[in-house]
């Protein structure tokens, strides 16, 4: 089953694409709470021309997006954590806590836009930022013992 999603679905795609989802996620899920359409021939129509009419707006925000990028990869960020025996966390750095030290680095970017592994030792570690549907940033980042 062909769908149009009107939003972003983790997993599954970004707003105004065409996916294809077995018919049982389409019916009960994507379509009644509001995430799809059904893809007929004259929703691809206005689609596309809604597509058409966004392509300017859209290279500026793209354009804003590698601006930010750029200034991602230039900082340098260390998240300070406890620390126990062995270079053991206590707990773990996640997602927020980068997003945390953007924040006092003068970014801010939202959590659910960065992607981290979970992180329970101290060291030098990646974290997927996605800034737009086509930039994606690897920001690097180091957990240090807190003082």
């Amino acid at each position: 089953m062909e769908l149009i999603l009107k939003q972003d679905v983790d997993n599954l795609g970004f707003k105004d694409d065409v996916v294809t989802v077995k018919n049982g996620y389409g019916r009960n899920f994507l379509i009644p709470t509001g995430k799809a359409i059904l893809a007929t021939v004259s929703a691809k129509k206005v689609l596309a021309e809604n597509l058409k009419q966004r392509a300017f707006k859209e290279k500026k925000i793209v354009d804003d997006a590698n601006a930010i990028a750029e200034a991602l990869k230039a900082l340098e960020v260390k998240i300070a954590a406890k620390v126990g025996a062995g270079d053991k966390l206590f707990g773990s750095v996640n997602n927020i806590d980068v997003a945390e030290a953007l924040e006092k680095e003068g970014q801010s970017i939202e959590k659910k836009f960065i992607t981290v592994t979970t992180v329970k030792r101290l060291g030098k570690y990646n974290a997927t930022v996605r800034l737009h549907r086509d930039v994606i940033v690897d920001l690097p980042f180091e957990v240090i013992a807190q003082a």
